[in-house]
């Protein structure tokens, strides 16, 4: 675990004063009212898309497409969550991305996609170009555009909680996983109407074989934002955003026609041409972001570590994953839970320092960067202290 090898006067200095973290999770009162509004407005709209769906199914094969839906997403959070491995996001804006994707940005795309259908129907008397118009056109650009509306609000109002790319890819996969769980639900049940072999084909389908479309897709406009708030050239911050989008629109618009325009074989062909290798890349994505993260922290953790603060094992655990999961591991066998949580806390406040001097020294600063600074600092140390006593 975490040893202290620096000489008494070193360990024992007081390096901020002793301030107390901010509470991120103090909100006014009429912040709390507006937040409950809004979240009853959001469930109001999740449950008239259900209430929509159930009428197009049956309440019967409604609940088995729900239990259908909902049965795999606890997995596919727990693999998003893994990857933000550095700074871990507030719970409450992973889960506000979630809700947004299930029940928000699903019933605007169901309405629109919908009453475009519906239009381009009446006007060409043709039900072959209204399902094309609806899957190729109109879905990839409602569904992508409504999803990434909450990633605008994020890293505009939000920015000491947007800091690259790692956290546009988890709150775009949030947003994501949202949307499939609801859309699976009509999928899921419009199948149990057709029979049990039906239902089986798409679970396995949209569920296994497909289960990250709708993240990835999404992910793409969060890598544009991520790239962005990384950036300091305006026209890098201007444009990868838009072309964030477009390639996911663009991306979804050729899933969706695959399908639809060339049949079954059209869209495996292009589930193993571009789908697979999309995934790989996606994957390289991550771990460069990771690796960035993990610069980040090295480098402006440097001023812990030469005033003495951090000892030469301390910096190295908290500079890479392996030393973060290694720490953690010794932290739970030799103090227990407490210790673990302890270490954890420690890794997050590490992150949170080193991040905060990364957007200060970007010109992304709050009236409180230097409370903040102090309180981090401090709260790194106790948190030092603690796991060296054991």
């Amino acid at each position: 675990m975490f040893n202290d090898p620096r000489p008494a006067n070193v360990a024992n200095r007081n390096f901020a004063p002793p301030v107390a973290m901010p509470r991120k999770t103090g909100r006014s009162v009429i912040k709390i009212i507006l937040g409950i509004i809004a979240a009853l407005i959001a469930l109001l709209l999740g449950l008239i898309v259900l209430l929509l769906i159930g009428v197009e199914t049956g309440p019967v094969a409604l609940l088995i497409g729900l239990i259908s839906a909902t049965l795999p997403v606890p997995v596919y959070l727990l693999l998003v969550l893994w990857i933000d491995r550095y700074e871990a996001e507030p719970y409450w804006m992973l889960g506000t991305a979630f809700f947004w994707g299930a029940l928000v940005a699903v019933f605007f795309a169901f309405v629109i996609n919908t009453a475009g259908s519906v239009a381009v129907a009446i006007l060409t008397n043709d039900m072959k170009a209204a399902e094309t118009f609806g899957a190729v056109i109109s879905a990839p650009i409602v569904e992508e555009s409504s999803k990434a509306l909450i990633l605008f609000i994020f890293f505009f109002w939000k920015k000491d909680e947007f800091d690259g790319v790692i956290d546009g890819i988890v709150y775009a996969a949030m947003v994501g996983l949202g949307f499939a769980m609801t859309e699976n639900i009509q999928y899921y049940g419009k199948a149990v109407t057709k029979g049990g072999d039906a239902l089986t084909f798409v679970f396995v389908l949209r569920g296994f074989l497909a289960p990250f479309s709708h993240p990835m897709f999404t992910s793409l406009t969060g890598i544009g934002l991520g790239l962005a708030r990384q950036s300091r050239n305006a026209l890098v911050k201007f444009i990868a955003p838009v072309f964030g989008l477009l390639a996911a629109i663009s991306m979804h618009a050729i899933w969706n026609g695959s399908a639809v325009m060339f049949g079954g074989p059209g869209f495996i062909l292009m589930y193993i041409l571009i789908m697979v290798p999309a995934f790989f890349i996606m994957f390289v994505v991550i771990a460069l972001a990771l690796r960035r993260e993990g610069q980040i922290v090295r480098e402006f953790l440097t001023p812990d570590f030469h005033g003495g603060l951090l000892s030469q094992q301390e910096y190295d655990q908290l500079g890479s994953l392996r030393g973060r999961m290694g720490a953690s591991f010794n932290a739970l066998s030799r103090g227990g839970f407490r210790s673990w949580q302890a270490c954890r806390q420690l890794n997050q406040t590490a992150s949170e320092l080193a991040f905060h001097r990364s957007r200060v020294a970007r010109g992304i600063s709050t009236a409180d960067a230097r409370e903040r600074e102090a309180a981090y600092r401090q709260a790194l140390e106790d948190l030092l202290k603690q796991l060296r006593s054991k």
